[in-house]
């Protein structure tokens, strides 16, 4: 064999040793679907527990709360009352939830074990059994399909002046969906910010951001159409700080019939999940 063959032959050894030791670093760094345990390596471990609340108070309670019962997300100690396994739960932080604010967590960042670790501490705010669902479901359905599914839509279903919520029941516990509706909630999800122009000409046109730069800005208005201005020929540009979302409050939704929205918005989680569930 020429000298140059031999070079040639140690340099492709290299790059699929290199190649190989990457995908193998990757693998055991991430895990995978089919690699993570079935059940938490280090549940009940006091060390990984206190590792665990010092890691969700900073990574995870601005959404869930500091009990985790929820805030902006999801009430996570009721998961595995309802039949939610590690294994799920896992996936859920690694891969995050489509279409909600649960973005996946960063592999670089975020290794397996701290994954493990948040989960130990978790389960140990799971201990008492979550009180059983009240509410009609499918009146609750009939209540969002007369009063919420013009601007909300659920599986390709209703308007999109709203955010879509057919994953709803994954993404908010049943205490900040309650505050959504009665208006006493002041978290306006990212896209949906109200705005309210002001034409040259004096006319006034209000309806939910979607894009801004220094120069335009585009909203979709009340009539679920997309317009955009340049900001030379606006007289006025306001962010506002009240929903386009009326409050429904006890005059306009009676509280058994809010119990029943709630139940049947709870339900809500993809068909993906449900499947699973």
């Amino acid at each position: 064999m020429s000298r140059s063959a031999v070079v040639r032959a140690a340099l492709l050894a290299i790059s699929v040793g290199l190649a190989s030791g990457a995908a193998a670093t990757a693998q055991q760094r991430d895990g995978g679907r089919d690699a993570r345990p079935a059940k938490n390596p280090l549940e009940g471990n006091p060390q990984a527990i206190s590792n665990g609340a010092a890691m969700f108070r900073n990574r995870c309670a601005g959404c869930h709360g500091p009990d985790a019962h929820g805030y902006l997300g999801p009430d996570l100690t009721a998961f595995w009352a309802a039949g939610g396994t590690d294994a799920r739960m896992f996936d859920i932080v690694r891969y995050g939830v489509s279409g909600t604010e649960m973005i996946a967590a960063d592999p670089t960042r975020v290794f397996d074990k701290d994954i493990w670790q948040v989960l130990a501490y978790v389960r140990t705010l799971a201990a008492v059994p979550a009180a059983a669902p009240t509410g009609d479901a499918a009146n609750g359905e009939r209540i969002f399909r007369a009063n919420c599914s013009s601007c909300h839509r659920v599986d390709g279903r209703g308007g999109q002046l709203g955010p879509d919520l057919s994953r709803i029941g994954s993404a908010r516990p049943r205490t900040g969906l309650a505050a959504k509706v009665r208006g006493t909630s002041a978290f306006i999800r990212p896209g949906y910010e109200p705005v309210t122009l002001v034409t040259r000409d004096g006319e006034r046109l209000r309806g939910v951001r979607k894009n801004e730069d220094e120069f335009s800005i585009q909203i979709m208005d009340m009539r679920e159409r997309l317009q955009g201005y340049l900001k030379t020929n606006l007289a006025g540009v306001t962010i506002d700080k009240q929903s386009v979302m009326p409050a429904y409050g006890p005059d306009r939704l009676a509280d058994r019939d809010l119990d029943d929205l709630l139940r049947y918005l709870t339900t809500l989680r993809g068909a993906a999940e449900t499947a699973t569930r």
